[in-house]
């Protein structure tokens, strides 16, 4: 398969001089002047204003960090998971695949798809997200092993990535500009006889043939249930007769092993 960065500005806290008006004749001596300057000048600022004004500044810094973040989308540091957890469940339900373009957030909609691109290479790739994570500090993603090795991060183990949410049909258009077949992942089991049931359950209707694929680690194997995807096809229209045999937990792929 084939930043805006926040600019965040505070109010600088300042303060006038009051004057203060003598009305009393005095002699303009040296001293005098020098006395009458510093009556007219504001005291300075006690430990506790000081205090009082960082705490104000801090709290305008914060609310305006939080609010950027969730205006001007993710940027940080993305690790990748693979052959510990294929095969177990993901936050969806559905298993986990070290091979699939799949991602782990930990807010990002579930299940949802991303544009993730490598900031240090420029590589990009489209991933559905559909587990939970990373549990490390400093880390926004956790990225399949197939994900992390187009976006070249596989060797190095993480890279900084900027993470762009996207509709399902935008997903789509992305992917099918590729030059690899797009398919609809309708179903993914540890157990070859739960595939062949649901394969056989959509070919009893009027929607495109489906094929098992298998993908298999250290004798963990999957078996995907896939519907071939091109441009005659009306995507709204087959996730809805999909959905009235149960089947709503899809997903866009281009990979077939």
């Amino acid at each position: 398969m084939k930043k805006l960065i926040p600019v965040l500005s505070l109010l600088a806290f300042g303060s006038c001089a009051n004057t203060t008006t003598v009305n009393t004749p005095v002699a303009l001596t040296e001293n005098n002047i020098v006395a009458t300057q510093q009556s007219s000048e504001k005291p300075s600022e006690t430990a506790k204003e000081v205090a009082k004004k960082t705490n104000e500044i801090n709290a305008i810094k914060k609310v305006s960090h939080s609010i950027s973040t969730k205006i001007h989308g993710r940027h940080g540091v993305a690790s990748w998971y693979g052959e510990g957890f294929h095969g177990k469940k993901t936050a969806t339900g559905e298993l986990f695949d070290m091979y699939g373009m799949t991602a782990a957030h930990n807010s990002l909609p579930i299940p949802s798809y991303a544009q993730i691109t490598n900031v240090s290479n420029h590589r990009t790739v489209i991933v559905r997200v559909n587990d939970r994570g990373p549990f490390y500090d400093h880390r926004i993603l956790d990225l399949s092993y197939s994900a992390a090795k187009q976006l070249g991060m596989d060797v190095s183990g993480t890279s900084e990535v900027a993470i762009q949410t996207i509709e399902p049909e935008q997903a789509l258009i992305q992917l099918q500009k590729q030059n690899q077949p797009v398919y609809l992942q309708v179903g993914s089991f540890n157990n070859r006889k739960l595939a062949q049931a649901l394969q056989q359950n959509i070919s009893k209707h009027q929607l495109p043939d489906a094929k098992i694929a298998s993908s298999s680690h250290k004798g963990a194997t999957l078996y995907k249930v896939q519907l071939p995807i091109d441009a005659s096809h009306n995507v709204y229209e087959l996730s809805h007769k999909l959905a009235k045999l149960g089947i709503t937990e899809t997903q866009f792929v281009t990979e077939t092993n």
